[in-house]
């Protein structure tokens, strides 16, 4: 054990034995910090209510074009790329309670500026702000939460990161229904800005005070969240914290976390969800639904309902079985939806993308209509799957499995390579589509499903029911 280690796990505080009640203001601060990624769902789905109506917008309002919409619903993955570097810097200097109450800025900010939006110019202006808090949520609102949460309730509180980045998807989607771009916007200005009044209200997290050496604070910060009745030790002044060095990469307890995190961030992002995502509203139509919008009303409630659902069996269940368990799930149904653009799709590849939209049968009507039901339930089960899992648990691990001085760095570059990995699958995935056919684009998502199940197998530890500490001290090999 290194001096860093001993020092880190001296300094943390250690429940007394007993079946005491554990408190529940811990709750309440775990919501606080969950209005971040609320408003992180928020933003990322306002683009699909507002870019129709923006398309429809009379003068002297702003209007897009098709290249200024694809960069209006893009930009943010690239704003958020920014944010998941900023957050990194931000969470170990300035605190993981002041980098939340930060992040409001740029999404009050972002949202003012497309509702006095006058040019494209400041539409894209606006979602790139939006884009950059958007990043430091979700690399900001995970670690702030594992770190007040006892392990019993890890799991559970950890996973309301993603229910409430669901939830706030399908906000967007049914506020869309009746409020045009402009009002929704000032709608997107109303949980930020209800974090900040609630985050003001909440302590630091005690293990960020206790490697500032403020054991005063941190005794009270606990005594908080957990209540005063858990019997909680001083813990001694150790030496200051150091921050990371490039040289303890060689530690298996740092490098080890690294892979394991940055490699679940590539795997999501390779599951296939954002072409599910993409062909949503079309499969939706093909199987005669008249209103498009209602699809991405239905997939968003299949979103909320399981990852609710994961939610509330992550601390039984376990990271490592619903991990598998998705990825199996999802490995048949993008074979299955592969399967059905193999069927109503089998002409020639120098097609244009355009033409891969509107699958082209040569089946009878009913059998068209079936197999169009067939993709419905492929989708619906992938989304599912996707929910229960691959979703919610790599933002999870993500909080759980890096040292505390070094938690900073490790989940920055996580959070970038996730946004990073959204944005290129986002943008090449037209041409991916040109040269495999839809068909060939999911069967190598299904590919890429297989890998991560074999992943989760061999190389993620379970982390349900430790200790932070305890975690750290698996990858360090004691």
């Amino acid at each position: 054990m290194t001096p860093e280690d001993q020092e880190e796990t001296q300094l943390l505080p250690r429940p007394s034995s007993g079946s005491v009640p554990r408190g529940r203001r811990v709750f309440l601060a775990a919501f606080a910090a969950a209005l971040g990624p609320l408003s992180f769902g928020f933003a990322l789905g306002y683009s699909s209510p507002a870019i129709p109506s923006l398309r429809r917008a009379a003068p002297p309002a702003p209007r897009l074009d098709d290249a200024a919409a694809s960069w209006f619903g893009a930009i943010v993955t690239l704003g958020a790329a920014a944010g998941g570097v900023l957050g990194g810097w931000l969470v170990d200097r300035a605190g993981r309670k002041l980098s939340l109450l930060f992040c409001t800025v740029p999404f009050v900010t972002g949202f003012a500026v497309i509702t006095a939006a006058q040019h494209v110019w400041m539409l894209l202006g606006g979602r790139l702000l939006t884009g950059l808090a958007c990043g430091i949520a979700s690399l900001v609102a995970p670690v702030y939460i594992s770190e007040i949460a006892y392990p019993e309730v890890r799991g559970l509180l950890g996973s309301c990161v993603q229910l409430m980045v669901v939830i706030g998807i399908l906000l967007a989607y049914l506020a869309g229904w009746v409020l045009e771009w402009r009002w929704l916007a000032v709608l997107g200005c109303v949980p930020p800005s209800f974090m900040m009044l609630l985050m003001c209200c909440m302590p630091e997290t005690p293990r960020f005070l206790l490697t500032q050496h403020k054991h005063q604070e941190a005794s009270a910060a606990m005594q908080f969240l957990w209540g005063p009745e858990q019997g909680w030790e001083e813990p001694p002044v150790g030496a200051e914290h150091q921050g990371f060095q490039l040289a303890e990469l060689r530690r298996p307890g740092i490098y080890k976390p690294f892979a394991i995190g940055v490699s679940l961030m590539v795997f999501q992002q390779l599951s296939g969800i954002n072409a599910v995502m993409f062909y949503a509203e079309t499969i939706f139509e093909e199987a005669k639904f008249k209103n498009s919008s209602l699809a991405s009303v239905i997939v968003g409630v299949i979103q909320v309902l399981f990852t609710a659902m994961a939610a509330l069996i992550m601390d039984r269940a376990g990271r490592r079985l619903l991990l598998a368990l998705s990825g199996v799930v999802m490995v048949v149904s993008a074979s299955a939806f592969g399967a059905y653009f193999k069927l109503t799709q089998g002409g020639p590849s120098n097609s244009s993308h355009v033409d891969l939209l509107a699958p082209i049968s040569t089946e009878p009507a009913d059998a068209s209509a079936g197999l169009a039901w067939l993709a419905v339930g492929s989708m619906c089960l992938f989304i599912a799957g996707f929910a229960v899992g691959w979703g919610p648990i790599p933002w999870l691990l993500m909080s759980e499995i890096f040292p505390l001085h070094v938690k900073g760095v490790a989940t920055g570059i996580c959070v970038l390579t996730n946004w990073l990995m959204a944005f290129l699958v986002t943008k090449e995935f037209s041409s991916l589509m040109e040269v495999l056919r839809p068909y060939g684009a999911f069967w190598l998502a299904s590919a890429f499903c297989i890998v991560s199940v074999l992943f989760t197998l061999f190389c993620v530890p379970e982390t349900k029911g430790k200790t932070l500490e305890q975690i750290t001290a698996h990858f360090e090999g004691r």
